[in-house]
């Protein structure tokens, strides 16, 4: 199928990048974790607020060097060095890491929905089923983050699921990660609908530049409800040597997932703090939907784990990924 050549060409430069770096142990001292993420998106909203609220510290692990890599090939590279000792990306990128290293492990659980919107501007058509939405998406442009990314694969699935091919019944048009540059694109008549990761939907409510069309997390797509999405990963190698930092770590991040589903007020104050630069009422929005989407525990869950697997595979996004059993060996019980 082309969109899976299109999906394998675009990840062949991953393996090849850390082909030739071999696990190696952790450098940080013992007590200490370092922990890559790919950026500040809403999936890694929990451990702002463990940072945030010193709870890292208050459960007996230092953070060390925190830097944000970009994409999640530079995580997963940062693994294999041993620059750091776990990555926050989402599940995709664990599963590329895993084609390469049997020792990869799942660690935590971010996100178990899938949060990426379709949007449309406010003079779209509104059919009524989801079928007919997608349907009425066919020979339309749809600006996506890039080739191989999670928004790519979302327009494959919803396009297949109703007997089209994304690759060749739509124009895919790649526009990178910024807010500012999709937004633009939007309104510019460039595109005529979105793929892209919270906050954008929100965002372009928020500016009047459109609404949200199609939502996983939202239920329109029965099949990808409970999806695991953001999560922290390692290897089994750097895993060993951190035993009690691991457990203090999701410790912490127990704390922050209570409280982003305890008081709405106090949310809505460190999503404003988190998400410096949207504007209020794409956060007000957001804050009701974090609710919805970040799990109670850090642990991870089969079915929300089983969801993500099958989606991955039925979308093309990956050729292979582990069964729960095999990147969750060794799992800290909830």
């Amino acid at each position: 199928m082309t969109e899976r050549r299109t999906l394998l060409k675009a990840f062949a430069a991953t393996p090849l990048l850390l082909a030739g770096c071999a696990t190696r142990y952790s450098t940080t001292p013992p007590g200490v974790l370092n922990v890559g993420q790919i950026s500040n998106s809403v999936a890694f909203f929990p451990l702002f607020v463990a940072e945030y609220k010193g709870y890292f510290e208050a459960e007996g692990v230092r953070l060390g060097e925190r830097p944000r890599l970009g994409t999640g090939a530079k995580v997963a590279a940062a693994l294999k060095g041993g620059s750091i000792d776990l990555g926050a990306g989402v599940i995709t990128d664990a599963f590329n890491l895993a084609k390469i290293d049997d020792g990869t492990r799942i660690v935590t659980s971010l996100v178990t929905e899938y949060y990426v919107d379709v949007v449309v501007p406010p003079s779209f058509e509104e059919p009524a089923t989801v079928e007919d939405k997608i349907a009425a998406l066919v020979g339309k442009r749809i600006g996506i983050t890039g080739p191989g990314s999670g928004t790519e694969a979302l327009v494959n699935y919803l396009f297949g699921s109703v007997g089209r091919n994304a690759a060749t019944d739509a124009t895919l048009v790649n526009l990178g990660g910024a807010a500012t540059a999709a937004i633009g694109a939007l309104t510019a008549d460039r595109v005529d609908a979105l793929a892209f990761f919270q906050p954008i939907a929100q965002q372009a409510e928020a500016a009047h530049a459109g609404r949200t069309y199609i939502s996983p997390v939202r239920g329109d797509v029965p099949s990808l409800r409970g999806a695991l999405h953001g999560v922290v990963f390692s290897t089994e190698k750097l895993l060993d040597r951190k035993p009690a930092e691991l457990a203090a770590f999701n410790r912490a991040i127990a704390r922050a997932l209570g409280d982003i589903h305890g008081d709405p007020a106090q949310v809505r104050d460190l999503l404003g703090r988190y998400l410096e630069n949207t504007d209020a009422a794409a956060l007000d929005a957001l804050v009701p939907i974090l609710g919805r989407e970040i799990p109670p525990t850090p642990h991870v869950e089969r079915a929300s784990y089983d969801t993500a697997r099958a989606f991955h595979l039925d979308s093309g996004l990956v050729k292979k990924a582990p069964t729960y059993e095999e990147v969750l060996v060794g799992q800290p019980a909830a």
